[in-house]
């Protein structure tokens, strides 16, 4: 069986726009998933023109300034993914249309020291969050981590390096820590990009698949998925931009046009200066894409 499963990040990516634990403190910056700090929120903004190395630098400077948040090294993860994804091509509709690409992941090999660097910032990330939930077992900042970095290590090992059985091991994981987060905070509006996207993901899988992954406990429908999407794509914070153009993707696989013109034409005006982005308009509105605009 051979598939790539999706918590986007990129992503397989979940931000939660909740109020930290009380029985931690929130002076060592750990509130930072959960607050709109600029400096994080400059940094997003970077990953989402793809200037990567310039979002790195916003990010080790958080890093450096609060070591013990685990939400900056989640991020700084982020920022590796994220580029690894634009240079293969994974968040495009060319990705995203073709079933192959889609479910079984890219053709070739990711930059294995890019590859190092994100898991490196992984370990540290989860090294910090453990810690915080040795202390609280519900503490919102160390599952908001341990869900993105289990959610992004999916993504890695299934759609870049093609290692489905341990994808799906880590998928199961970010959903249980969702799970969690969410019976508690329904609201926490970026947090349903996770659920969101692995039922639009499995429910894409033939019936023979899902059968499988049935018997495990784990189900997939398309329909609700976009639903729970478009929730953090309207009211979400840092994954607002993210989910967006997960859901246009998955609207074009669906044929909802008019769906997918809406947010990449929204998507183009907030960040202007995007590629991907501009590109993704013009291919769904059927027009030539410029060589500038194309990856490197």
């Amino acid at each position: 069986m051979s598939f790539a499963w999706w918590i986007p990040t990129i992503a397989l990516i979940v931000f939660l726009a909740t109020t930290p634990s009380q029985a931690q403190t929130i002076t060592d910056g750990s509130d930072s998933a959960f607050t709109e700090v600029p400096e994080l929120k400059e940094g997003f903004r970077l990953l989402y023109v793809q200037k990567y190395p310039e979002a790195r630098e916003k990010f080790s400077e958080w890093t450096s300034a609060h070591p013990a948040d685990p939400f900056g090294f989640v991020a700084d993860a982020a920022s590796y993914l994220f580029e690894e994804f634009y240079r293969q091509g994974v968040m495009t509709s060319e990705f995203f249309l073709d079933d192959k690409k889609f479910l079984r992941g890219i053709e070739g090999k990711p930059d294995a020291g890019r590859m190092k660097n994100f898991r490196d910032q992984l370990t540290q990330s989860r090294r910090l969050a453990n810690g915080r939930l040795a202390k609280d077992k519900n503490d919102a900042a160390g599952l908001f981590a341990l869900t993105l970095a289990a959610g992004m290590e999916s993504n890695a090992d299934s759609i870049l390096e093609k290692k489905h059985v341990d994808g799906l091991k880590r998928m199961k994981e970010a959903n249980e820590h969702a799970k969690r987060l969410l019976a508690e905070r329904p609201d926490a509006n970026d947090a349903w990009v996770a659920p969101g996207s692995a039922d639009y993901i499995i429910g894409c899988l033939s019936s023979g698949f899902r059968m499988v992954l049935w018997f495990g406990g784990i189900h997939g429908d398309k329909k609700l998925g976009m639903e729970l999407v478009e929730r953090t794509a309207e009211k979400g914070r840092y994954l607002e931009p993210f989910a967006k153009v997960l859901l246009a993707l998955a609207a074009r696989r669906e044929k909802q046009n008019a769906l997918a013109l809406k947010l990449l034409r929204e998507l183009t005006e907030e960040f202007p200066d995007s590629p991907l982005f501009a590109a993704e308009y013009a291919k769904a509105m059927g027009r030539p894409i410029p060589a500038l605009l194309k990856p490197n």
